[in-house]
C-alpha cells in the first residue's frame, strides 16, 4: 500500500527565526538539528527543531517576511478556536507521551512565563493550549489509544457536509495503489490541479515543466558542515 505514513516536517514562516528556535528549545525542550540556507530559495534561512528522529517543526526566514501584514482572524487564528483564512494553519498540536508529561509541560511553560489553558479532556485526547511567538496557536496533546472512527465520526456532521455513504466508506479506508516505479508522467499544467501559487510571471510553468531527469540532477545533498 502506498500512502503517507507520518509528519516529516511542518514549515512555519517567521520574521525572527532565532526567537522561534529559542522558544521551542527553552519552553518546549526541543533541539535544533538543522540551520542552513534554504535550498533553491534566495536569501532564506531554514531551521529544524527535532520532534523525533523522523519528524520536525521547521522555520523559514527571509527579509521580506517581516514586511507582510499580520491580521488576526485572517492571516493567523490567534487561538485554537478562532478563524483564519482557508488553507492556512489554524493551530498545531504536538504530541506528548501521557497525562503526567502533559502536566509536566504545563509546569515548564508556566514557570517560564507562558500562560497555559487546560488540560481539557476531549475523549480522544487530553490537551493544553498556549501561544508561541508571532501569534502561533499551539497545543500539546496525549492520547491513551488510537482514535476510534466508529465513535468519533458524527453522523450529523457527515450529513451536514453532504458526505454520501459510499464516500464515507472511502474516506475511512486507504485504497491500494499499484505504483509504476516513478514512471507516471507529469499531468498537464493547465489541468485541474490543485496548483502551487505565488510564482512570478511564468515561473510556475518553467519550474513544473522541467523533466524528471532534470530534477534528478538538481542535487543539493551536502550538509553545510563536514563531519
Amino acid at each position: 500500500m502506498n500512502k503517507v505514513e507520518g509528519l516529516h516536517h511542518l514549515a512555519i514562516t517567521t520574521a525572527d527565526i532565532k526567537a522561534q528556535i529559542d522558544f521551542f528549545n527553552d519552553k518546549l525542550g526541543m533541539e535544533l538539528v538543522a540551520l542552513y540556507w534554504m535550498h533553491g530559495v534566495e536569501n532564506t534561512f531554514h531551521g529544524f527543531m527535532r520532534l523525533n528522529d523522523e519528524s520536525a517543526i521547521a522555520f523559514v526566514q527571509n527579509p521580506e517576511i517581516g514586511h507582510i501584514p499580520v491580521k488576526i482572524g485572517e492571516t493567523h487564528a490567534g487561538n485554537p478556536g478562532a478563524n483564519s483564512a482557508r488553507g492556512t494553519m489554524q493551530h498545531v498540536a504536538l504530541r506528548v507521551k501521557n497525562p503526567d508529561e502533559l502536566l509536566a509541560m504545563r509546569d515548564r511553560l508556566r514557570s517560564k512565563g507562558v500562560p497555559v489553558m487546560g488540560p481539557l479532556d476531549h475523549g480522544m485526547c487530553q490537551s493544553i493550549y498556549f501561544a508561541g511567538p508571532e501569534n502561533l496557536a499551539l497545543e500539546l496533546s496525549c492520547s491513551a489509544e488510537p482514535i476510534n472512527a466508529q465513535a468519533w465520526i458524527d453522523p450529523e456532521v457527515v450529513d451536514l457536509l453532504g458526505i454520501e455513504a459510499g464516500e464515507l466508506d472511502r474516506f475511512r479506508s486507504s485504497a491500494d495503489f499499484d505504483a509504476e516505479g516513478g514512471s507516471v508522467p507529469q499531468p498537464p499544467l493547465d489541468g485541474p490541479g490543485p496548483h502551487m501559487a505565488n510564482y512570478p510571471g511564468d515561473r510556475y510553468q518553467l519550474v513544473m515543466g522541467l523533466t524528471d531527469e532534470q530534477y534528478a540532477h538538481m542535487v543539493e545533498s551536502e550538509p553545510p558542515v563536514k563531519v
